[in-house]
């Protein structure tokens, strides 16, 4: 968890709700783009403060079944929503994916908090219908709640940028994937 110091308790916060890729899965968490962020906007917006409750492995079940009880603990102005790529890669269902993301967007409305959504694209070894059906998700889910979305977050990594498992970025690609997030969080921010 990232925490702002002794002004924490006046910020504003801002919760990073997504899998491996926002918990810097094989990277130091210093390195990882949600403490990059909290640096960023220590020096931009320091009344927020960055809570990283990424979990890697989580899948859009999984967080809707523990958004509530996130929700209740750190009271977020802002949830950055990064889920959905675990569920993708074991081939579960586009509809089930997607009624749990919809449930998460609910909750974290009805808890007054803004959602930023954070898309992902699957390797190509998924299949074009499921990969194109996957991607649309996201791009659904934004226009039918009117939240903006990110539609790619790893937009600019490029391949020598991974881990040897070809699915997670190295530390040296964390700043873009946070300049990514910031310029669509950006207008959230007051």
């Amino acid at each position: 968890m990232l925490m702002l110091g002794k002004a924490a308790h006046a910020a504003s916060t801002i919760l990073v709700f997504g899998d491996s890729l926002s918990a810097g899965y094989g990277i130091a968490t210093q390195d990882s783009w949600p403490s990059l962020m909290q640096t960023e906007l220590k020096r931009s917006h320091p009344t927020y403060q960055v809570i990283n409750a990424s979990i890697s492995g989580e899948t859009a079940e999984g967080g809707r079944q523990r958004i509530h009880d996130v929700l209740q603990q750190y009271k977020p102005a802002i949830i950055v929503l990064e889920l959905g790529a675990n569920d993708g890669l074991r081939g579960g269902s586009l509809n089930q994916i997607s009624s749990n993301l919809g449930a998460i967007i609910e909750t974290a409305r009805r808890n007054h908090a803004a959602t930023l959504l954070l898309g992902i694209k699957l390797p190509p070894n998924y299949g074009e219908p499921y990969i194109s059906q996957f991607q649309k998700i996201y791009s659904s889910l934004a226009e039918k709640y009117r939240i903006p979305i990110l539609p790619f977050l790893l937009d600019g990594i490029t391949a020598e940028q991974f881990q040897a498992d070809n699915l997670h970025p190295v530390a040296a690609a964390q700043p873009t994937i946070m300049h990514n997030v910031m310029r669509v969080l950006e207008p959230l921010l007051h």
